[in-house]
C-alpha cells in the first residue's frame, strides 16, 4: 500500500501520510510523492484546495533517520527541498489536520499551511539543535514572526515539545478538537473553500503571502545549505548514531 494516499473529490485533494507503523516518518520516496502531488495540484484546474493529514494518533515523527543517513539531501533539487518549496509557493488554499506527534518537518510544514486543525493530543516539536542540525523550511524566519522571539528561541533552541493549546495561543493552529474530529473538520473547511471562487482565493492568498515569499525562499535556501553541511559534521553524526543505537548522545567534543 502506498505510503502517501491521494484522494480527489469535489475540488479537494487529500494527501494522507500512511506509514503509521513507522509513526509516519518521512523517507525520500514519500517526499518525492508529496512534491509531485503539490506541483501537479498547483497546475490542475480541477484541484481547488489541498489537505495534508495523518492518522488520529500521529501526524509525523519527522524524517526517517535511517533513510536520511542513507539518502541525505543532494542539493536544492532533492525531494525534501522540492516539497518545501512546493508548499511555500502553493497558490491555492493548503490545509492540515494534525493529531499526535508532529516532529521536525511535521511542525515546520504547518508554517506554510493556510489553515491548521489540531487534535487535543497534538504534540509539536522542532528538535533540530538536539540532532546537531539547524532549522529548515524557513522556520528560523517564520517561527520568530509567529511566536515572538523568546517563545521561538525556546522552541528552536530547546527543541522540547509544546502542545495543542500552546500552538493555538501562538497562532500555529486555528482550532483544537478531539483527535477523532480533526481530519473531518479539515475536510469540512476544505469543502467550504472549494465552493468559493478560486480566483478570489488565489488573489487573497497572494496578497497576504506574496510580500514575504521571496524572503521565505531565500531563507529556505540558506537553511538548506547549512543543514546539508551540518549533516556531515560530528554533532549530527553523533546524534543520529546515538538515535540508531538507542543511547544518549555525547556532544562534549562537538
Amino acid at each position: 500500500m502506498s505510503e502517501i494516499l491521494t484522494h480527489a473529490e469535489a475540488g479537494v485533494l487529500t494527501l494522507t501520510l500512511n506509514r503509521v507503523e513507522r509513526k509516519n516518518s518521512l523517507n525520500v520516496a514519500m517526499y518525492a510523492s508529496l512534491a509531485d502531488a503539490i506541483e501537479q495540484a498547483a497546475q490542475d484546474a480541477a484541484t481547488r484546495v489541498v489537505v495534508i493529514q495523518g492518522h488520529e494518533t500521529v501526524f509525523s515523527a519527522g524524517n526517517d533517520i535511517q533513510d536520511f543517513l542513507k539518502n541525505p539531501p543532494a542539493g536544492q533539487d532533492s525531494p525534501v527541498f522540492r516539497f518545501l518549496r512546493g508548499i511555500a509557493t502553493f497558490p491555492k488554499p493548503l490545509l492540515a489536520a494534525v493529531c499526535g506527534p508532529a516532529v521536525g518537518v511535521g511542525t515546520t510544514m504547518l508554517l506554510h499551511c493556510d489553515l491548521v486543525y489540531a487534535g487535543d493530543n497534538a504534540a509539536f516539536s522542532m528538535p533540530f539543535v538536539n540532532l546537531g542540525l539547524c532549522p529548515e523550511a524557513a522556520s528560523s524566519l517564520l517561527v520568530p514572526r509567529m511566536f515572538g522571539y523568546h517563545r521561538a528561541a525556546e522552541a528552536l533552541l530547546m527543541g522540547e515539545p509544546f502542545f495543542a493549546e500552546a500552538a493555538l495561543e501562538v497562532g500555529l493552529v486555528n482550532r483544537v478538537v478531539p483527535p477523532s474530529e480533526a481530519n473531518a473538520l479539515a475536510q469540512a473547511q476544505a469543502r467550504k473553500l472549494a465552493a468559493k471562487p478560486l480566483s478570489s482565493l488565489i488573489e487573497t492568498k497572494r496578497l497576504m503571502k506574496g510580500p514575504q515569499q521571496e524572503v521565505v525562499l531565500r531563507r529556505m535556501a540558506e537553511e538548506g545549505a547549512a543543514f546539508g553541511r551540518m549533516l556531515r559534521e560530528p554533532a549530527a553524526l553523533e546524534a543520529m548514531n546515538a538515535f540508531m543505537q538507542k543511547r544518549k548522545p555525547d556532544f562534549s567534543q562537538c
